[in-house]
């Protein structure tokens, strides 16, 4: 009860009103319970219309309170009406910090096109990150430490590598030989194990392989229950079950890592790995990365990819279909290869727009350290500013047909351009998976959003699969 105290939510409207040419400071309303409590403060607009009659005679806004122990519970649908009530630009208080959205294009490309030093992530992110990662890498040193640590982590991530990764060996035969023929299965915990596996086979080294297994991907998925809203709002110190389960996650992980270093570095073998990649590296100044941090990057590459891949692999499943996979690779899908995956372009159609109507990632998020201003308001310091995908994807003046699933909207984009290698986790996991399986819906039920975390996951996504007849 006294969590559900703190985290509700007040509101500031910052955007269009009844008036036309007026200029006005916008309110803060800050919530007690159902309650509205005017104060001055929030982005200084500039020839911004006012809110109307009433917030400028300090009485109560019009400005619906959605009442919730977390303000993301519903956010989609929360600030997509501020946006149609507010315009690009409005701000909200909760347990004492002030947070901006910028939503549209126009008012989300200063959050893309900012520096670190003007929209800093590392203030947000670091107390996160840090017990996950551990300290000494990402959001836990300097931004310019952090691009360094990324330059040698993007080094090891050629094409020459993925091409490589595409052939996973045995590893999702062996993990699906226990699905049995048909039955029904929670694909979202699937994929996320089957990930974990093959990333960690792929990036992490064979002197970690031997020790693959459904124990290690559930330690990842205790670490990834690290990245909350419990953990984002409250102190890492307090002795909660989440927390000690990322902790404990955390050194066991590390304690393989540090077993494999070592063993590497005692045989003096030099392998095209990522792990080697790290062992090799150095700082400008000449330094080598220690253990503690080759360990957090390797925790950290795979985590940072586990989330996207496992999320929209299985909004996937909802969505996609077989026939290309014949049509690339003829009657008889002989083992995929690299080029046959770049060739797949519904499949990429298909990705992009699993990812723009269930992004993974529900929020950006950057503290400002210098005064910004967007589409006529002024950002002061202090204020976390946001961007969320969610909602801009959906934008009804940005996209037509806008909560359909329509990969052939993407027919007109330049094949070349962009990183298509970006698309191998998905492409290679869900070409394996559609070769070997049939799936479809359980009585019709297409999972809903699961708002409780702060990953975009479906909510109970079981399915229905049997295995094709060869």
């Amino acid at each position: 009860m006294m969590l559900l105290g703190l985290l509700q939510a007040g509101w500031v409207g910052a955007g269009p009103g009844d008036g036309e040419g007026d200029r006005r400071q916008p309110l803060v309303h800050a919530a007690d319970r159902l309650h509205f409590h005017p104060q001055p403060g929030l982005p200084v607009p500039s020839g911004r219309r006012p809110l109307g009659p009433a917030a400028r005679r300090g009485e109560k806004s019009s400005i619906r309170f959605l009442p919730s122990s977390i303000p993301w519970a519903c956010h989609s649908i929360w600030e997509k009406n501020a946006y149609e009530k507010y315009g690009p630009v409005f701000s909200f208080t909760m347990v004492g910090k002030t947070f901006t959205y910028l939503l549209g294009s126009d008012a989300a490309a200063l959050l893309f096109n900012s520096k670190n030093e003007d929209l800093n992530a590392e203030d947000v992110y670091s107390h996160l990150t840090t017990p996950v990662f551990g300290k000494g890498v990402a959001y836990d040193v300097p931004n310019p430490v952090f691009l360094e640590q990324k330059k040698m982590l993007k080094s090891g991530l050629n094409i020459a590598h993925f091409k490589q990764h595409v052939s996973l060996g045995d590893i999702p035969n062996e993990y699906f030989q226990s699905w049995g023929e048909s039955g029904e299965k929670n694909v979202f915990e699937a994929l996320s194990e089957l990930i974990i596996l093959t990333a960690s086979h792929c990036l992490h080294g064979k002197e970690t392989r031997s020790q693959l297994n459904e124990k290690v991907a559930q330690l990842y998925a205790d670490l990834d229950g690290g990245f909350s809203h419990a953990a984002w709002l409250l102190p890492g110190w307090l002795p909660l079950p989440s927390f000690r389960c990322r902790e404990r996650a955390h050194w066991e992980i590390k304690d393989i890592f540090y077993k494999a270093i070592q063993k590497r570095r005692q045989s003096q073998e030099k392998i095209d790995d990522i792990l080697q990649t790290l062992l090799d590296a150095t700082y400008k100044d000449g330094r080598p990365l220690t253990d503690d941090e080759v360990a957090g990057m390797l925790i950290g590459l795979l985590l940072a990819g586990q989330h996207s891949s496992s999320t929209t692999s299985a909004w996937m499943d909802f969505f996609l279909c077989y026939l290309e996979q014949k049509t690339v690779c003829g009657e008889n899908l002989p083992p995929l290869t690299y080029d046959q995956l770049k060739d797949l372009n519904l499949l990429d159609r298909c990705i992009k727009e699993t990812l723009r109507l269930r992004p993974p990632i529900m929020i950006m998020m950057r503290m400002a350290r210098t005064p910004q201003t967007v589409v006529g308001y002024t950002i002061p310091p202090g204020h976390q500013v946001c961007v969320s995908p969610t909602v801009n994807q959906r934008l009804k003046d940005s996209w037509v047909e806008r909560l359909d699933f329509n990969p052939d909207c993407y027919l007109q984009d330049n094949p070349a351009s962009g990183e298509k290698f970006a698309y191998v986790p998905f492409g290679t996991i869900w070409s394996t998976m559609l070769r070997l399986y049939e799936f479809d819906l359980i009585d019709g039920y297409f999972p809903i959003v699961n708002y409780t975390t702060m990953i975009h996951t479906p909510e109970n996504p079981l399915i229905h699969y049997k295995r094709r007849s060869k």
